[in-house]
């Protein structure tokens, strides 16, 4: 499934979303191959980040302040989204109950 959102949309380049966050461009590479985010990548490549992708990096520098290593980080955050999804899917049930009320 993909997210179309705005927030979504890939607008950043790696020096200026590792700027955002305050980590070099290699710690970016970094998570990538370690699995905490996929950013878009252009037709030639080139890597894309996202807003959504820069709130990953933010929460990632919280984890890791947390005392967390990389591994850790990226069950905390599947755990996260996999939280999420719950929620959603509960909310959308909830909601088809109260219709039916």
């Amino acid at each position: 499934m993909t997210d179309d959102s705005p927030s979504a949309r890939g607008v950043y380049g790696i020096a200026v979303a590792a700027e955002m966050v305050g980590v070099g461009e290699q710690t970016l590479r970094l998570y990538e191959r370690k699995g905490l985010l996929t950013p878009n990548r252009t037709a030639g490549g080139t890597r894309r980040y996202s807003d959504d992708d820069v709130t990953v990096l933010l929460r990632v520098g919280e984890l890791l302040s947390a005392g967390l290593n990389l591994a850790g980080v990226r069950h905390v955050l599947a755990l996260e989204t996999s939280n999420d999804e719950l929620r959603a899917q509960l909310a959308h049930v909830l909601g088809v109950i109260e219709q039916r009320e």
